[in-house]
């Protein structure tokens, strides 16, 4: 009987080849286990598969798979259900205890509702039946590759996001940014609300993400969303979703972002923005966990931890009747104080030399170094623009540079003291022939809103901010300047 069904096995395998319709699944090869205790069934599909460019172990025994597992990685393990000793369920139990990023497919003889049942729940990617029908296996092996490979891209893209915001990366010794650490510290396994106060450029985004991929909910969506950089009749939609027809333009259903980041963490920043009617309905979110679709009225459960940041002084805002003070006090269970870096010059050689590196290696650039008269013009600085500042003026010196130094000349005239073009700035003197005043000054001005766009990365509510304006006044001259 059992030579009979190799025959059939290795019959049905010859046809499917032969037929020349195989699915060529993947340029590179796939990697598949196989294990079965029927030597003909063992050596027909690994002649299958290696001639769909499969690589392709296989063994007769459960205990030899294992072994293997402990030492390579496959994409998909093919196993027979009923094994002597380790069984097929053994297998797929091993796997999805020691989190191994491989699909099992289960092959069986005399499969009932009841091992199906067992083997989805122990969760087998799927199981086919004796005797194989080699098209359906070749179909489920190619969607098992496929899910196998996102799932270990997922994995890999999740740990650069966990060592991008390592701790480590936050740089610093000094004495001001020590109780910071010491604080996110504590605060990684608790589900805690957070709020990061500090002014512009401080990295309160890059301290929000390190304590999401160090903490809990690190294999869960992190969602950033800039409360001031979006209009107030739209941040409604974005924040909490809405249901189609509920406005005009809703030409469908659509999550809003606490619904994208259920399970993780959403990081609200500039919270100090969200006009008061927002502010009422983030409460209720905070109190009650769960959310409302613009246009609906049906109620929807979530877990998600809130982190939010501002730049502003949420007290003096609540003084003032612009901030609700309930949710002030939500949003401040835990509060960190990042410091500028003007409080904080020991930090500056550090940063200065970690930025010098970190951009070197993205520019593809040799690594170069800083003159001591350069890092000391960098430790005399005010630093307005904070850390994000810092970023920025060593980019522009590697990119305008051609030593393998860069020296005080090299940096920008408000930090070398030394003078230098001013580009677009008309001069300040009137000629003899006289000038046209209103054109001057709208120069001046069109100059003064493009610095404040490009140090705000195009945030119009951060640029308004820098110029003293209001957002309105603001989009209004852009578009006088059509800029």
């Amino acid at each position: 009987m059992i030579v009979c069904q190799q025959r059939q096995i290795h019959d049905a395998f010859s046809q499917a080849i032969s037929r020349g319709n195989a699915l060529k699944i993947m340029s590179d090869s796939a990697k598949v286990l196989f294990i079965d205790d029927e030597a003909g069934s063992r050596e027909s599909l690994t002649l299958l598969l290696e001639r769909e460019s499969y690589r392709v172990d296989a063994v007769a025994a459960g205990e030899d798979a294992l072994s293997l597992l402990s030492v390579k990685s496959y994409d998909v393990i093919i196993t027979d259900l009923f094994l002597p000793g380790v069984s097929g369920i053994d297998i797929l139990k091993h796997v999805k205890e020691h989190a191994i990023p491989s699909n099992v497919i289960l092959i069986t003889g005399n499969a009932t509702a009841e091992t199906a049942v067992e083997a989805m729940k122990e969760g087998a990617f799927d199981y086919i039946t004796k005797p194989l029908n080699f098209e359906k296996l070749k179909v489920l092996i190619a969607k098992a590759v496929k899910q196998s490979r996102l799932v270990a891209e997922n994995l890999y893209l999740r740990q650069q996001l966990r060592g991008k915001y390592k701790f480590d990366n936050i740089i610093g010794n000094s004495p001001a940014i020590q109780p910071v650490f010491s604080r996110m510290e504590k605060m990684l396994h608790t589900d805690s609300t957070v709020l990061i106060l500090g002014e512009s450029g401080t990295g309160k985004e890059l301290v929000a993400r390190a304590i999401h991929f160090n903490g809990t909910r690190r294999e869960k969506p992190f969602i950033d969303i800039n409360c001031g950089a979006i209009p107030a009749d739209l941040l409604e939609s974005e924040l909490f979703g809405h249901v189609r027809g509920s406005f005009t333009g809703a030409i469908a259903d659509k999550p809003g972002k606490f619904e994208v980041a259920n399970k993780g963490t959403i990081f609200l920043d500039e919270i100090g923005t969200m006009p008061l009617h927002l502010q009422m309905k983030l409460l209720r979110v905070l109190q009650e966990q769960e959310i409302e679709r613009v246009g609906s009225s049906r109620k929807i459960s979530l877990d998600v931890r809130v982190i939010s940041a501002t730049n502003s002084d949420l007290e003096q805002r609540v003084k003032s009747g612009e901030f609700r003070e309930d949710l002030y006090y939500r949003l401040n269970v835990i509060p960190i104080l990042l410091p500028p870096l003007r409080d904080r010059r020991e930090d500056i050689p550090l940063l200065a030399k970690h930025f010098l590196k970190k951009i070197c290696i993205d520019m593809n650039r040799p690594q170069l170094d800083l003159t001591s008269e350069a890092i000391r013009a960098l430790e005399n600085y005010g630093w307005p623009g904070n850390v994000r500042e810092m970023e920025n003026v060593i980019e522009r010196a590697i990119a305008l540079t051609d030593s393998s130094v860069i020296g005080q000349n090299d940096l920008p005239s408000r930090i070398s003291g030394t003078t230098e073009e001013t580009g677009n700035f008309p001069t300040l003197q009137i000629p003899e022939e006289g000038l046209d005043l209103a054109e001057t000054v709208g120069q001046v001005e069109r100059t003064l809103i493009k610095q404040a766009m490009e140090k705000s990365r195009n945030i119009k509510a951060r640029a308004a901010a820098l110029l003293n304006l209001n957002r309105t006044t603001l989009v209004e001259k852009i578009k006088r300047y059509d800029m």
